[in-house]
């Protein structure tokens, strides 16, 4: 799904959030790179927008982009190319992930932790290969809050962004995946929960209303 969808990927994004995904992937990138890491992964790095921002916000670091879909890291390693940042796209199952323990300083994942088939796992393994007093920032959308704004978001997020995504994108089935998969992530706190039970002291905060939470965890 995420390969079919890979070549508008980019264009849905900034269309279906107007722009305001730019802002919270900022703040992402100013608390992953607070303590000035050598070594950063961008895990479901998808088209690697992030990756790219860590690149060019921390020049110096090593920063890997791994995702499990081909076309989207093609993608990425061309605007990387483009761009003229030195970064390393690789295949990767956040299951089992193939890095030494305790090899990264920051880990990011921005909008595809929800898409993991093992939440605890996928956990177990981020926490293995970051180095004790680490950081792992997830970034994503938690399902719609219950106020005015949310009710106004869960009728664009199930009714109007699957017809715009389809339209554009010609795979209407992922764009109904989208807010299907939102509305079962847990909540910022069930999800703090599970991240202080992989061993992680956790903060987060909210974004735009609630539309989005930024999840800190040190190691």
């Amino acid at each position: 799904m995420f390969s079919q969808i890979a070549p508008r990927y980019d264009l849905l994004n900034r269309l279906l959030s107007a722009g305001v995904d730019q802002s919270w992937r900022r703040a992402t990138v100013r608390e992953a790179l607070k303590h000035g890491p050598k070594r950063v992964l961008d895990l479901a790095c998808g088209t690697g927008d992030l990756t790219l921002l860590l690149k060019k916000s921390a020049p110096e670091a090593e920063v890997v982009g791994a995702d499990f879909a081909l076309p989207m890291l093609e993608l990425a390693r061309a605007k990387a190319q483009k761009s003229g940042l030195q970064v390393r796209f690789q295949e990767a199952d956040a299951l089992e992930l193939d890095f030494p323990d305790a090899y990264f300083d920051a880990i990011t994942v921005a909008f595809g932790f929800r898409n993991f088939a093992d939440y605890e796992r996928a956990l177990a393994e981020l926490y293995r290969v970051l180095r004790p007093s680490g950081r792992l920032c997830i970034l994503e959308f938690p399902p719609p809050p219950k106020s005015g704004l949310g009710v106004l978001y869960r009728f664009y997020f199930t009714r109007v962004l699957p017809y715009i995504g389809g339209l554009i994108s010609g795979n209407a089935a992922a764009y109904r995946y989208l807010p299907a998969s939102v509305e079962r992530f847990p909540p910022p706190e069930a999800l703090r929960g599970m991240m202080e039970k992989a061993g992680f002291r956790v903060r987060y905060r909210l974004f735009t209303g609630g539309i989005a939470a930024l999840h800190v965890g040190e190691k």
